[in-house]
Protein backbone atom coordinates (compact mmCIF):
# COMPACT_ATOMS: atom_id res chain seq x y z
CA UNK A 1 0.00 0.00 0.00
CA UNK A 2 1.54 3.18 -1.19
CA UNK A 3 2.23 6.23 1.36
CA UNK A 4 1.33 8.65 -1.02
CA UNK A 5 -1.41 10.68 -0.70
CA UNK A 6 -2.58 12.12 -3.78
CA UNK A 7 -3.12 15.78 -4.03
CA UNK A 8 -7.20 16.10 -5.62
CA UNK A 9 -6.88 18.85 -7.81
CA UNK A 10 -11.03 19.74 -8.86
CA UNK A 11 -11.84 21.38 -12.05
CA UNK A 12 -15.02 22.68 -12.73
CA UNK A 13 -16.74 25.14 -15.45
CA UNK A 14 -19.84 25.17 -17.41
CA UNK A 15 -20.32 23.40 -20.61
CA UNK A 16 -18.52 24.82 -23.88
CA UNK A 17 -15.99 26.98 -21.22
CA UNK A 18 -12.88 25.01 -22.77
CA UNK A 19 -12.09 23.37 -19.49
CA UNK A 20 -11.27 20.19 -21.18
CA UNK A 21 -9.00 22.00 -22.98
CA UNK A 22 -7.03 23.36 -20.84
CA UNK A 23 -7.35 19.90 -18.63
CA UNK A 24 -5.27 18.44 -21.64
CA UNK A 25 -2.73 20.59 -21.92
CA UNK A 26 -1.53 20.20 -17.85
CA UNK A 27 -1.86 16.60 -17.83
CA UNK A 28 1.21 16.73 -20.54
CA UNK A 29 3.40 19.33 -19.42
CA UNK A 30 2.83 18.90 -15.88
CA UNK A 31 4.85 15.63 -14.42
CA UNK A 32 3.20 13.03 -12.01
CA UNK A 33 -0.11 14.21 -12.57
CA UNK A 34 -2.87 11.90 -13.45
CA UNK A 35 -6.69 12.21 -14.89
CA UNK A 36 -9.85 10.59 -13.22
CA UNK A 37 -11.33 9.20 -15.40
CA UNK A 38 -14.93 9.14 -14.40
CA UNK A 39 -17.65 6.82 -15.05
CA UNK A 40 -21.42 8.05 -16.93
CA UNK A 41 -24.14 6.65 -18.45
CA UNK A 42 -24.33 9.46 -21.58
CA UNK A 43 -23.40 8.01 -24.80
CA UNK A 44 -19.89 8.70 -26.11
CA UNK A 45 -19.56 11.60 -28.42
CA UNK A 46 -17.44 11.44 -31.48
CA UNK A 47 -13.90 11.18 -30.73
CA UNK A 48 -14.13 9.91 -27.15
CA UNK A 49 -12.33 6.74 -26.46
CA UNK A 50 -13.76 4.16 -23.79
CA UNK A 51 -11.76 4.31 -20.63
CA UNK A 52 -9.58 7.33 -21.97
CA UNK A 53 -12.07 9.94 -21.51
CA UNK A 54 -14.86 8.29 -20.10
CA UNK A 55 -15.86 4.89 -18.63
CA UNK A 56 -19.42 4.79 -20.74
CA UNK A 57 -21.70 2.48 -18.78
CA UNK A 58 -25.58 1.50 -18.85
CA UNK A 59 -27.71 3.52 -15.91
CA UNK A 60 -28.50 -0.14 -14.29
CA UNK A 61 -24.69 -1.03 -14.32
CA UNK A 62 -23.41 2.94 -13.06
CA UNK A 63 -26.67 2.26 -9.99
CA UNK A 64 -25.24 -0.66 -9.17
CA UNK A 65 -21.68 0.52 -8.64
CA UNK A 66 -23.62 3.88 -6.67
CA UNK A 67 -25.21 0.80 -4.47
CA UNK A 68 -21.74 -0.50 -4.01
CA UNK A 69 -20.28 2.31 -2.67
CA UNK A 70 -17.76 2.55 -5.73
CA UNK A 71 -17.60 6.06 -6.06
CA UNK A 72 -16.50 8.80 -4.50
CA UNK A 73 -19.19 11.37 -5.62
CA UNK A 74 -21.49 10.87 -7.78
CA UNK A 75 -24.41 13.15 -9.66
CA UNK A 76 -27.39 13.58 -12.55
CA UNK A 77 -26.46 16.30 -14.73
CA UNK A 78 -28.40 16.93 -17.82
CA UNK A 79 -30.42 13.63 -17.37
CA UNK A 80 -27.40 11.77 -17.21
CA UNK A 81 -25.08 10.15 -14.22
CA UNK A 82 -21.26 10.88 -13.53
CA UNK A 83 -19.39 9.23 -10.75
CA UNK A 84 -15.66 9.43 -9.65
CA UNK A 85 -14.16 5.91 -9.01
CA UNK A 86 -12.59 5.32 -5.63
CA UNK A 87 -10.10 3.39 -7.55
CA UNK A 88 -9.21 6.44 -9.13
CA UNK A 89 -7.75 7.96 -6.36
CA UNK A 90 -6.14 4.93 -5.34
CA UNK A 91 -4.51 4.56 -8.57
CA UNK A 92 -2.93 7.94 -8.09
CA UNK A 93 -1.54 6.77 -4.79
CA UNK A 94 0.13 3.64 -6.13
CA UNK A 95 1.58 5.69 -8.94
CA UNK A 96 2.40 8.72 -6.54
CA UNK A 97 1.19 11.25 -8.37
CA UNK A 98 -1.42 14.14 -7.91
CA UNK A 99 -5.40 13.60 -8.80
CA UNK A 100 -7.01 15.48 -11.83
CA UNK A 101 -10.72 15.61 -11.68
CA UNK A 102 -12.97 17.25 -14.51
CA UNK A 103 -16.08 17.78 -12.21
CA UNK A 104 -19.41 19.85 -12.76
CA UNK A 105 -20.47 21.91 -9.80
CA UNK A 106 -22.19 18.90 -7.21
CA UNK A 107 -19.74 16.82 -7.76
CA UNK A 108 -17.02 18.96 -6.44
CA UNK A 109 -19.06 20.08 -3.69
CA UNK A 110 -18.98 16.23 -2.80
CA UNK A 111 -15.30 16.20 -3.16
CA UNK A 112 -14.58 19.06 -0.95
CA UNK A 113 -16.57 17.53 1.76
CA UNK A 114 -14.89 14.25 1.41
CA UNK A 115 -10.80 16.05 0.94
CA UNK A 116 -10.67 19.30 3.12
CA UNK A 117 -7.27 19.93 1.17
CA UNK A 118 -8.49 19.62 -2.26
CA UNK A 119 -7.71 22.17 -4.71
CA UNK A 120 -10.36 23.33 -6.20
CA UNK A 121 -10.53 25.94 -9.70
CA UNK A 122 -13.63 27.01 -11.59
CA UNK A 123 -13.24 27.92 -15.43
CA UNK A 124 -15.09 30.65 -16.65
CA UNK A 125 -16.12 31.42 -20.60
CA UNK A 126 -14.99 35.35 -21.61
CA UNK A 127 -18.58 36.29 -22.34
CA UNK A 128 -22.03 34.45 -22.66
CA UNK A 129 -21.62 35.25 -26.06
CA UNK A 130 -18.35 32.97 -26.57
CA UNK A 131 -20.01 30.70 -24.41
CA UNK A 132 -23.74 30.44 -26.69
CA UNK A 133 -20.96 30.21 -30.06
CA UNK A 134 -19.09 27.29 -28.53
CA UNK A 135 -21.93 25.16 -27.24
CA UNK A 136 -23.65 25.48 -30.83
CA UNK A 137 -20.45 24.88 -32.81
CA UNK A 138 -21.16 21.03 -31.02
CA UNK A 139 -23.41 20.32 -33.43
CA UNK A 140 -27.43 20.31 -33.95
CA UNK A 141 -29.20 19.92 -31.08
CA UNK A 142 -33.32 21.16 -30.69
CA UNK A 143 -33.74 24.61 -28.95
CA UNK A 144 -35.54 23.66 -25.91
CA UNK A 145 -32.62 21.69 -24.95
CA UNK A 146 -29.82 24.68 -25.80
CA UNK A 147 -31.76 26.73 -23.46
CA UNK A 148 -31.65 24.40 -20.48
CA UNK A 149 -27.93 24.06 -20.84
CA UNK A 150 -27.74 28.09 -21.21
CA UNK A 151 -29.86 27.97 -18.26
CA UNK A 152 -27.58 25.26 -16.36
CA UNK A 153 -24.61 27.55 -17.19
CA UNK A 154 -25.59 30.42 -15.93
CA UNK A 155 -26.47 28.73 -11.98
CA UNK A 156 -22.81 27.42 -12.20
CA UNK A 157 -20.96 30.55 -12.95
CA UNK A 158 -22.92 32.04 -9.87
CA UNK A 159 -21.34 29.26 -7.58
CA UNK A 160 -17.45 30.22 -8.80
CA UNK A 161 -16.66 32.21 -5.34
CA UNK A 162 -17.02 29.07 -4.04
CA UNK A 163 -13.69 27.86 -5.48
CA UNK A 164 -10.42 28.32 -4.45
CA UNK A 165 -9.45 30.08 -7.90
CA UNK A 166 -11.25 31.20 -10.81
CA UNK A 167 -9.39 31.13 -14.50
CA UNK A 168 -11.14 33.39 -16.78
CA UNK A 169 -10.64 31.30 -20.51
CA UNK A 170 -9.79 34.16 -23.09
CA UNK A 171 -6.41 33.23 -23.68
CA UNK A 172 -5.82 29.27 -23.80
CA UNK A 173 -2.35 29.69 -23.40
CA UNK A 174 -2.53 31.87 -20.14
CA UNK A 175 -5.00 29.48 -19.04
CA UNK A 176 -3.28 26.68 -19.07
CA UNK A 177 -0.38 28.04 -17.41
CA UNK A 178 -2.40 29.71 -14.45
CA UNK A 179 -3.75 25.86 -13.71
CA UNK A 180 0.15 24.62 -13.94
CA UNK A 181 0.87 27.55 -11.44
CA UNK A 182 -2.61 27.11 -9.30
CA UNK A 183 -1.07 22.66 -8.89
CA UNK A 184 2.89 23.45 -8.75
CA UNK A 185 1.76 26.29 -5.72
CA UNK A 186 -0.33 23.20 -3.83
CA UNK A 187 2.55 21.03 -4.14
CA UNK A 188 4.77 23.57 -2.07
CA UNK A 189 1.92 23.93 0.54
CA UNK A 190 3.40 23.45 3.77
CA UNK A 191 1.32 20.51 5.19
CA UNK A 192 2.69 19.00 1.72
CA UNK A 193 6.40 19.83 2.27
CA UNK A 194 6.46 18.91 5.89
CA UNK A 195 7.35 15.11 6.20
CA UNK A 196 10.73 16.21 4.31
CA UNK A 197 11.17 19.44 6.11
CA UNK A 198 11.54 17.66 9.04
CA UNK A 199 13.95 15.05 7.89
CA UNK A 200 15.46 18.35 6.83
CA UNK A 201 15.91 19.95 10.01
CA UNK A 202 16.78 16.44 11.92
CA UNK A 203 20.18 16.86 10.22
CA UNK A 204 20.85 19.67 12.24
CA UNK A 205 20.68 18.00 15.11
CA UNK A 206 22.19 14.79 14.12
CA UNK A 207 23.03 13.40 18.34
CA UNK A 208 19.46 13.79 19.33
Amino acid sequence: MSSHLPIVIVVSGPSGAGKSTILQRALVEIPHLRFSVSHTTRPPRPGEREGIDYHFVTRDEFLRLAVAEKFLESAEVHGQCYGTARAEYARAAEDRSDLLLDLDVQGAESVRAKFIDAVSVFVLPPSYEHLERRLRSRGPTDEAAFARRLAVAREELELFPKYDYAIINDDLDESVESLKAIIRAARCRTSRIEPAARKILSTFDPGK
